[in-house]
């Protein structure tokens, strides 16, 4: 090796332990860091936690939104979805466009009443002189549990084909052949089969053309403004099903406020108030500024307060109400769950996008600087 060759290899040497050095230098001062990091810990994630109340914090904008949240779930409250006052059966009747009245009676055919005559009587389910115990164990509702006609869901199938045949069908299954006596009143004749009365109905909706599909029509349009006539009367109208396996229980349920009506008020209320928070919650969005998942998530954490805020207040205040004006038609009901619902599922939502933002920023401090 010549002298040349020396200096060279010499050289490289050194320039190499001046990398390791620099190297190692690095490292102790990111240990330096590291630890200096660690050893702030508390310090740290306090501030990272009022980073997070800072971004998340409600601005003038968003209390804005928060005002006009609360506004319109009140205002949904006490216009739109406040308990109905429950009314006789012939002043429902009445506003809901259903015959009560007896007029033409029934010349009768079996399971075949003309079409004039579907229109013009009333339903044959609300018949119930002659039934000698057909319609026994309906409680307080009487036959609006123990003929199956009055059910919401199951009379839209047997209320049509009984209108549709002239008949009544108990909620043991049973039917009967309904008969307009000389004081023109409805009343049992004899025994039909309910499978007959099913049979019949769908021969004239299959198999007996026009004339055939217009009785089912009418019967099914007769039967729905039927049913829409007695869903806001004293007695409503069963749960739907409870009837045909207990009409007993389906009296007692009604007689505790489960019924139809308050059924139908309380899916109101709770689909009005999603409609409103979901509406909100669009418009707010429109209003993000931001780049990142992460941005996105702070901006969704700040609609989910003033969704939760605004349904707290109203849900707040309507219970104040009521318990003022000692008023329950004035309860919302369905509001109050959704409210119950936002604040268990919006406040699990903040939860986790805080603790990804504290632990996630704090993981970066460590690994990145």
């Amino acid at each position: 090796m010549n002298a040349s060759d020396f200096r060279k290899r010499k050289n490289n040497i050194i320039k190499n332990l001046d990398n390791t050095v620099l190297e190692l230098q690095s490292g102790a001062n990111e240990l330096q860091r590291v630890a200096h990091v660690l050893s702030n810990t508390k310090e740290t994630l306090d501030d990272l936690d009022m980073a997070f109340c800072k971004k998340t914090g409600l601005n003038e904008i968003d209390v804005s939104f928060l005002f006009l949240a609360v506004g319109l779930q009140i205002a949904r409250q006490y216009l739109l979805t406040k308990f109905p006052k429950r009314l006789g059966d012939q002043e429902a009747a009445k506003l809901a466009g259903a015959k009560s009245g007896r007029n033409i009676g029934r010349s009768h055919r079996y399971y075949n009443p003309s079409l004039e005559e579907i229109i013009n009587n009333p339903v044959p389910f609300d018949a119930n002189i002659g039934s000698n115990g057909a319609l026994k164990g309906g409680g307080f509702m009487g036959h609006r549990v123990t003929a199956i006609g009055h059910d919401p869901i199951l009379g839209l199938i047997f209320g049509t084909a009984n209108i549709a045949t002239s008949t009544l069908t108990t909620a043991t299954l049973e039917s009967y052949h309904i008969y307009t006596n000389l004081n023109n009143r409805d009343y049992f004749k004899s025994n039909a089969r309910t499978d007959l009365v099913l049979k019949y109905t769908f021969d004239k909706l299959l198999n007996e053309g026009m004339e055939g599909r217009v009785k089912v029509a009418t019967s099914l349009v007769k039967e729905i403004v039927h049913l829409k006539s007695d869903l806001n009367t004293k007695n409503s109208l069963p749960l739907p099903g409870v009837s045909l396996i207990n009409p007993g229980l389906a009296s007692d349920l009604a007689k505790y406020g489960f019924d139809m009506a308050n059924v139908v008020t309380v899916g109101k209320q709770a689909s009005y108030s999603i409609m409103i928070n979901s509406i909100i919650a669009m418009i707010h969005r429109l209003f993000f500024v931001g780049d990142s998942d992460m941005d996105l998530k702070l901006h969704e954490v700040k609609t989910r307060k003033i969704l939760s805020y605004s349904n707290l207040i109203a849900s707040t205040s309507n219970l104040a109400v009521v318990a003022i004006t000692e008023d329950m038609k004035l309860l919302d009901l369905g509001g109050l769950g959704v409210t119950i619902y936002r604040l268990i599922t919006d406040r699990k939502f903040i939860k986790q996008v805080k603790e990804e933002f504290i632990f996630g920023s704090y993981e970066k401090l460590i690994t990145n600087g």
